[in-house]
């Protein structure tokens, strides 16, 4: 989606789009409000099928005031139980990062590209499994993620992965090859369509690393971790 923000009043939605088969959110953003208005609407969102099995919406968390935004993949089992992000062991260890790293964490706005918990049950008990969104879903939800950066205006915004990459500067974006430069973000209005360009006016950038999830899946656990503060660090000297 790129040009100005297309306006919704969440009113004339299809049948189809209620059951989440339309992959398309914007039907159900409100029309103006800052993040609180956000936050409601998103709570009754259908823009893909995963609203069916999450517990709910898993908005972003912070205020609009926050200089940076931390943007992760999708909710995992805790943050769907608890409607918060981030407040599983991927969240506790990168809080640990930021603090190495010498960013506020005080100072974040904290959310995900996709508000809905995707898993698989295993075939013995009742454990979910993460499972990764794919780029329909991803797609679908973007407007949210847009919405949010309008609200917030960061000076920075920090990617977390693969996945919160791809939603920000499209299908290109290689984690491994691009983490830690400092990238000039597009307009909010533009998410997905790569890079700004040089001698873009908007002052934010960004900066992407992986997401804190692979660190604690890592064979050398201290060397990802390390690898992650690093990363950060590039984060704090770009927001200055």
């Amino acid at each position: 989606m790129s040009g100005a923000a297309t306006k919704h009043t969440g009113q004339g939605r299809t049948p189809q789009q209620d059951t989440g088969q339309g992959y398309d959110a914007r039907p159900y953003l409100p029309e103006g409000g800052g993040l609180p208005r956000l936050r409601r609407a998103a709570a009754h969102c259908r823009g893909c099928p995963l609203f069916a099995d999450a517990t709910g919406t898993v908005f972003g968390s912070g205020t609009r005031s926050a200089r940076y935004v931390l943007v992760g993949e999708q909710p995992g089992d805790q943050e769907d139980r608890e409607g918060k992000p981030f407040v599983g062991p991927a969240g506790r260890l990168l809080r640990k990062a930021l603090f190495e790293a010498g960013l506020d964490a005080r100072e974040a706005y904290v959310t995900n590209a996709v508000k809905h918990f995707k898993f698989t049950v295993a075939e013995r008990g009742k454990r979910r499994i993460h499972k990764p969104p794919s780029l329909r879903e991803m797609t679908a939800c973007r407007p949210w993620l847009e919405a949010e950066l309008r609200a917030v205006d960061p000076d920075l915004v920090v990617a977390l992965g693969a996945t919160a990459g791809k939603a920000l500067l499209g299908s290109s974006f290689k984690v491994s090859q691009q983490r830690g430069a400092v990238l000039p973000m597009p307009d909010w209005d533009a998410l997905g369509e790569g890079p700004a360009h040089d001698g873009t006016d908007r002052r934010a950038h960004l900066v992407a690393t992986v997401h804190p999830s692979a660190v604690l899946r890592a064979t050398d656990r201290e060397a990802a971790y390390s690898g992650l503060v690093t990363d950060l660090r590039a984060a704090a000297g770009a927001l200055g």
